[in-house]
């Protein structure tokens, strides 16, 4: 075809779950079998990125300063869930498992990808601890290597003179996945069959 085609094309495959035929299609759909629809979503991705950032609490996407979650009075205060993105949260949110509150880490653990400590959203994780009324603190990251170190990082250096109780789920997420596209029964019993993590 031509370059700005092609370069549609490849902008759209480097979207999560797009291999090319699907970019290819989607372009097509855009520009040649609905161009009227182009011009709406390029308004609404435009909108979504200037209203929508960080809940500065827990790191969940919001129009707020502060998320619906965060500021539910619904909401267990006693457990935070933390987890490694919004896509996470939003798969237990779908799931319905879990009524407590969250903790978005950004990302896990990765020296291989130049990710450390000082990359995660690991401070504000400790001022919510010191002023907060939690007891439990549920690891809900993903059952592979950069996950279990991230865990292992967070339960000796974050969460070790806390007090607090530090559970791990597991139990039916497959080893080497993430919790994303766990279904509701998976989410549930890896939540359900959580473990203390002893020191």
């Amino acid at each position: 075809m031509n370059e700005p085609y092609e370069r549609l094309v490849q902008s759209l495959k480097s979207l999560p779950g797009l291999g090319y035929r699907s970019a290819e299609k989607i372009a097509l759909y855009l520009l040649v079998e609905k161009p009227e629809r182009t011009e709406d979503l390029i308004e609404r991705i435009s909108s979504a990125k200037k209203k929508l950032g960080p809940c500065r609490i827990c790191g969940n996407l919001t129009d707020q300063d502060e998320c619906n979650i965060c500021t539910s009075e619904d909401r267990e205060v006693e457990r935070i869930c933390v987890v490694e993105t919004v896509t996470d949260l939003f798969a237990m949110e779908k799931a319905g498992v879990f009524r407590g509150k969250y903790h978005i880490l950004m990302g896990k653990l990765s020296p291989v990808r130049g990710v450390g400590p000082e990359q995660l959203n690991i401070n504000s994780l400790k001022q919510r601890l010191e002023n907060n009324d939690v007891e439990e603190v549920i690891l809900a990251l993903s059952n592979d290597m950069e996950g279990e170190a991230t865990c292992h990082f967070l339960k000796n250096e974050v969460l070790k003179k806390t007090g607090l109780q530090v559970t791990r789920i597991g139990f039916g997420l497959p080893s080497g996945g993430g919790i994303t596209y766990a279904d509701e029964n998976t989410l549930l019993n890896a939540l359900q069959s959580r473990k203390r993590l002893d020191s």
